[in-house]
């Protein structure tokens, strides 16, 4: 165990069980957070994803039909 995860270890088991239940969420927001920014920095990269652009072309031509998975 690295030495930030046994200091977060003991942090948590000198708290009350409420206090730690709020360290515990506020981890997974970080955690959630991280995931996220990923997301965003994948997206907004200028590289041409020359697929999505096909698929969204074609999907806008086609109107206001339901998506089928089935073509996708």
């Amino acid at each position: 165990m690295s030495t930030t995860a046994e200091d977060i270890l003991r942090v948590c088991e000198a708290l009350p069980p409420d206090k730690r239940n709020t360290v515990a969420d506020f981890a997974r927001y970080l955690l959630a957070r991280q995931a996220d920014e990923a997301w965003e920095e994948r997206l907004a990269c200028p590289q041409s994803r020359a697929r999505l652009d096909a698929f969204l072309r074609n999907a806008a031509a086609e109107g206001d039909e339901p998506l089928d998975s089935s073509r996708l």
